[in-house]
């Protein structure tokens, strides 16, 4: 080998030598994990399951910094502008998707200024409505609708939630005109269909589950493809739609620039976690399923969502200035 190309071999190495040695002790202190919504909520409940675990497997404590407001961009921005050692991590739904085709514009660049680390849960919402509509499927649903346009009232968590973006998709789909009344976060907008203040909604089945036992809403369909383990007996609404399906996500995601053997680390040592019996029971128990891929699965679903929620959002009209 001639001595210029095996200079250019040892200087190679030598750059590479301390990103490898870097992946192999981190993290060698606490890591920050933004949460970008309030506690209590789903991104919240996963993180604090399988972030107890990582602290617990690699011996640092990964600490829980809820930074909620405005959908989860105050926090998003604060993930953005953090250094890229791996030491500042954020917690984030598909709602980061969908503000970036929601506000007029963003402190950062939703793909550009992320790397996916992985999913970690997936999020099924279930289609109810209240006891008073004479209706017991989705099918009787969209014949009553049919019959009577823009009289039975659907509420949300607000324009843009995951609550709309599912019933907007069920209207297009169906070619039914129901009514959509947005409420300002989940709670309010549980307690509308609780008290019939509107007829029907799609909430994800943790919010949903409590209202099930009380039977206090009719539950029509799952908005995952195929039926799910915890409600075998609730048909998915593509059995009655075909093609339809909206499920959403909670990921974990670090700054961009983000040396990729810190990336890979995380994202190894997140599958173990999420494969621990203890979090997939804890996480099942929330209704949430676990679910890990590579990064390179993970960008691949990032830009084909980002394309799906672009065109959902413009199907709904919905827009936050």
């Amino acid at each position: 080998m001639k001595p210029l190309r095996v200079a250019v071999v040892f200087v190679f190495a030598a750059l590479l030598l301390p990103l490898s040695a870097f992946a192999q002790t981190y993290p060698a202190k606490t890591v920050r994990v933004i949460v970008v919504f309030p506690p209590g909520g789903s991104n919240d409940v996963v993180a604090r399951i399988v972030f107890q675990k990582m602290s617990e497997s690699l011996g640092q404590q990964f600490v829980i910094d809820n930074r909620g407001g405005a959908a989860g961009t105050i926090g998003a921005d604060v993930v953005a502008k953090s250094p890229a050692d791996g030491y500042t991590l954020m917690v984030q739904s598909a709602t980061h998707l969908a503000n970036a085709h929601l506000y007029k514009s963003l402190p950062y660049d939703t793909l550009g200024d992320f790397i996916g680390v992985t999913t970690m849960a997936r999020q099924v919402g279930m289609l109810v409505v209240h006891p008073s509509l004479p209706v017991k499927s989705t099918k009787e649903l969209i014949a009553l609708a049919k019959k009577r346009p823009d009289e039975i009232i659907y509420g949300s968590a607000g324009n843009g939630s995951f609550v709309h973006l599912t019933m907007a998709l069920f209207n297009a789909m169906t070619d039914t005109k129901m009514v959509h009344v947005p409420y300002k976060g989940g709670g309010p907008g549980s307690i509308a269909i609780l008290t019939g203040e509107v007829q029907t909604y799609i909430g994800t089945i943790g919010s949903i589950f409590p209202h099930l036992k009380s039977n206090r809403v009719r539950p029509l369909g799952v908005t995952s493809d195929k039926r799910t383990t915890q409600f075998p007996d609730v048909p998915a609404i593509a059995e009655a739609v075909p093609g339809y399906e909206f499920t959403a996500w909670i990921a974990c995601f670090a700054p961009k620039g983000t040396p990729r053997p810190i990336v890979d680390k995380l994202n190894a040592e997140l599958k173990k976690a999420l494969e621990h019996p203890d979090v997939a029971k804890n996480l099942s128990n929330q209704t949430l399923d676990p679910m890990h891929m590579t990064p390179e699965q993970f960008a691949q679903r990032l830009k084909s969502d980002y394309d799906k929620y672009a065109n959902v959002i413009k199907i709904s009209g919905a827009r936050i200035d």
